[in-house]
């Protein structure tokens, strides 16, 4: 069933790609937000690199948990690459806003080899922004580098609060708290954090042991609670079984970094990307 599933979304997928020309806004607006989100996450402004990981971070279903539709505001924070933004520019662009939140773009002569990385991967992503108008759309940037640059806006500004793969990062720095409260502030009253984030391996119920890159479920949800948030629901849609989560390099072993190179890495790639929770918070 689930292949057959998945054959008939593929030939969906065709029929809307040769049916519907990308100016076709008003034929796009008549389907289903699944089925937006479809012709978005295969479109062909995306790189084949980006596409190829749609198996692992599996983004039609983890932003129809999100209940993300057209019209809303969406703060999308550290875009990187832009990997959701490619999907959520053009699906907000008619009737809903999408903002980002990067790191600063003005650290390129920083001696700190990782602020350089950052700032270079940001203004990349500002200028692809710039050069393709017509999918992307008016996309609002702003920086967020916490604890200098915390401001993220409006208080109750957002529908939506989005977050990939980052809260490791804050944690580190012991920003994870200063952070959430950020969101819960510029969230709009019933608005909702979306948060995927590699996962630990849980030890006990309130207990986990975290490899490099990798944070405890309980530990985000009491945190999030500390900062104003409701858990609204949990979500194993990317998540991976086969992630051991007791890597050399933690969850930078896998792909798409394969940190340890040569090493291992016929059985890195068997593995896949990394087991992830998914949890939805709602402000109250």
């Amino acid at each position: 069933m689930a292949l057959t599933t998945r054959i008939i979304q593929a030939c969906l997928l065709c029929c809307i790609t040769v049916l519907l020309p990308l100016k076709a806004e008003t034929a796009l607006e008549q389907l289903s937000f699944s089925d937006q989100l479809h012709y978005y996450a295969e479109h062909p402004l995306r790189s084949e690199e980006h596409k190829a990981r749609n198996r692992y971070r599996n983004p039609v279903e983890t932003l129809l948990f999100f209940a993300i539709e057209p019209q809303h505001q969406v703060l999308e924070i550290w875009p990187a690459r832009g990997w959701y933004t490619e999907i959520l520019a053009p699906y907000l662009k008619e009737q809903g806003q999408l903002t980002i939140a990067h790191h600063r773009q003005l650290q390129l002569d920083m001696d700190d080899d990782r602020q350089r990385f950052w700032a270079r991967i940001s203004r990349q992503l500002s200028e692809r922004i710039e050069q393709q108008p017509e999918h992307f759309g008016a996309v609002k940037q702003l920086a967020f580098d916490p604890p200098e640059l915390l401001h993220l806006g409006k208080e109750n500004q957002y529908d939506r609060v989005l977050s990939f793969r980052n809260a490791h990062l804050w944690d580190q720095h012991g920003l994870l708290l200063q952070s959430m409260q950020e969101f819960f502030r510029v969230l709009k009253p019933g608005g909702i954090l979306g948060m995927v984030e590699h996962r630990a391996s849980r030890v006990s119920d309130i207990t986990s042991f975290a490899a490099e890159g990798y944070l405890g479920e309980a530990y985000i949800i009491m945190v999030a609670e500390a900062a104003g948030f409701e858990l609204l629901d949990r979500s194993e849609i990317n998540a991976n079984p086969l992630d051991s989560r007791d890597h050399s390099r933690g969850v930078y072993s896998l792909p798409p970094t394969l940190a340890m190179g040569s090493e291992d890495r016929a059985r890195f790639l068997a593995i896949g990307e990394s087991d992830r929770m998914t949890l939805k918070f709602i402000k109250p």
